[in-house]
């Protein structure tokens, strides 16, 4: 049905143009909300829609359509595009994929989804309420989602991709009793397969809340700092960005003009990676066509290259790195990462370090300067460390900094690698960071 959408629409649509690109997506998706200690609603949540986009005497227009089985619609959604695009200015760097082989990505489905059902959501989020009230926490909010997504791109240039995967994730917040006030906490996990068990998140947030009972105030100055996977991957939003070709282009980004240099910690390389196996972000191709790769962007702390989509490559007289990222049928591509994977050369874990903090999430990471990269965040869950140990809970910290320049000393501080998000990372260990009290 998906490829009978897509090859109606291309047909129409090159009755007005030469180059089109039709894009459809299906999904099946499951969403559980908690609100304190029941579950507050549950659904199952089908969807299909095409977007298509045009080239017109070098001008770009889209159009996108949820009534895929009217042709009349269909018709007018391609009509709406090419209007939108006579409408547009010209731009000599528009352009669609070419035709290519796609690499084998393994990992991204489970066949499980295939016989899953809304009371299974149900059940996994439960799951997670009962747990934390078993272990004296007061869930406040969370849930879970799941869902089976299908994705065809057919083009001009005899582009055919398609692609399914899964994805689950499950999250929750708690309180506890601390006296006068509450302790909170809030943790999550996501997979593309159902590998993962509600009662150990409710189990880990819980002695998350619980540890940080009776917090303690940190004396003001530059300290040892451990960022857990959480933190970590909140501050490297903004690193991220000075590696967005379009803001390097704009000229946005710190990286700019420095490539062959020296820019993080000579441990740490940087990958994205659209192929590796399982990963949330993975797939044979990005949201325009282009084969997903491996793409090297810190090498030993050099500067090796930045992610581009169609429109940035031809910008920059590069190639593609299969970072056209789409998130949906009735959104335009444009750059962003797939699976951010962080290496460090040195290991530095916290039985090593004498005295620091330990930082189990952050909060205002948004507020980062996605240009200086300077940030100025709260520590949520924090911990003194003390000879190689984790000790009492820190009340009240903000940390400070410049992402720039702490990842020009980061190493790693745990062997136990998570993705959250799009990062794969480590706990990361920066020195020198101002810890405020």
């Amino acid at each position: 049905m998906m490829y009978e959408i897509a090859k109606n629409m291309l047909d129409l649509a090159l009755r007005y143009t030469e180059d089109a690109e039709i894009y459809v997506e299906k999904g099946r998706n499951f969403d559980v909300d908690i609100k304190k200690d029941k579950v507050d609603f549950a659904k199952e949540v089908f969807s299909l829609g095409a977007g298509v986009r045009v080239i017109v005497d070098g001008k770009m227009g889209f159009s996108y359509t949820t009534n895929t089985q009217d042709t009349r619609k269909l018709h007018e959604t391609v009509e709406k595009a090419i209007f939108n695009a006579k409408a547009n200015v010209s731009d000599e760097n528009f352009a669609f994929a070419p035709k290519s082989n796609y690499p084998d990505v393994k990992g991204t489905y489970d066949k499980s989804i295939e016989e899953f059902e809304v009371e299974n959501a149900v059940e996994f989020a439960r799951s997670m309420i009962d747990t934390a009230l078993d272990e004296k926490c007061q869930p406040t909010s969370g849930g879970f989602a799941s869902g089976q997504s299908e994705m065809l791109i057919l083009n001009s240039e005899g582009v055919n991709c398609s692609d399914i995967s899964t994805g689950f994730s499950g999250f929750i917040s708690v309180n506890v009793e601390d006296g006068a006030g509450v302790s909170t906490a809030n943790e999550s996990e996501s997979s593309t397969h159902m590998d993962f068990a509600p009662e150990k998140i409710a189990e880990k947030v819980c002695a998350i809340a619980k540890g940080s009972r009776g917090g303690k105030h940190v004396e003001t100055g530059d300290k040892n700092v451990v960022l857990d996977h959480h933190a970590a991957s909140g501050l490297l939003s903004t690193f991220m960005g000075a590696l967005n070709a379009d803001n390097v282009q704009r000229g946005r980004s710190v990286f700019a003009g420095k490539l062959g240099e020296a820019v993080a910690s000579p441990a740490l390389s940087i990958y994205d990676d659209g192929t590796l196996e399982g990963g949330l972000s993975s797939s044979k191709c990005d949201g325009e066509g282009t084969p997903s790769q491996k793409t090297a962007l810190i090498e030993n702390g050099t500067l090796k290259n930045f992610l581009y989509d169609l429109y940035t490559s031809k910008k920059g007289g590069v190639e593609s790195t299969g970072n056209g990222v789409r998130y949906s049928y009735s959104d335009m591509p444009s750059v962003g990462s797939t699976n951010v994977v962080l290496k460090f050369e040195d290991l530095d874990e916290i039985s090593s370090i004498k005295e620091g903090v330990l930082v189990t999430d952050v909060l205002g990471a948004h507020t980062s300067n996605p240009i200086s990269g300077d940030f100025s965040v709260e520590a949520m869950n924090a911990f003194k460390i003390e000879n190689g140990e984790v000790s009492q809970p820190v009340k009240k910290a903000m940390i400070s900094g410049n992402i720039f320049t702490l990842m020009r000393e980061a190493s790693a501080a745990s062997r136990e690698v998570r993705q959250i998000g799009s990062f794969v990372t480590p706990r990361i260990l920066v020195r020198n960071l101002r810890v405020v009290g």
